[in-house]
């Protein structure tokens, strides 16, 4: 048994979101048509239809819109983790995405909160963006 979390499995929408965190970047796929921002990434933006699409590096920044404290841990892998603050960011740049809330005074996070990304490393060539409560 290891204590190492899984890499994220790549689908080929989100290829560029990876190859992006791999390089500590959060890059969101934008609509070339309307600019509105889409995440999780697909084949046709949900705002106005088009399928133009391209990849935009994000401030990294938001706030928390929602969380769960994780008591319970899914897969043996995450046994060591727990507790751990599973969220729903509100990005800056518009979309909401789901991450953990990771470092210092993670356990304590309210919604509203703000955060700032970083970068947890997953296997020899993968990393996952996460987020830390930011400074004030």
């Amino acid at each position: 048994m290891t204590n190492e979390l899984p890499a994220p499995l790549i689908a080929p929408d989100g290829a560029p979101y990876w190859r992006a965190a791999a390089e500590e970047r959060l890059e969101i796929q934008c609509c070339a048509a309307c600019g509105t921002y889409r995440f999780p990434p697909g084949h046709l933006c949900r705002a106005c239809g088009s399928d133009a699409a391209d990849w935009r590096r994000v401030s990294g920044n938001g706030a928390i819109y929602s969380f769960t404290i994780v008591h319970r841990a899914p897969t043996p892998e995450f046994r060591a983790r727990v507790p751990y603050v599973v969220a729903l960011i509100d990005l800056a740049e518009g979309p909401r995405m789901m991450a953990n809330i990771v470092g210092p005074g993670a356990l304590e996070c309210a919604i509203g909160d703000g955060v700032s990304v970083t970068f947890e490393a997953r296997g020899p060539d993968a990393k996952v963006p996460q987020f830390r409560l930011a400074e004030d």
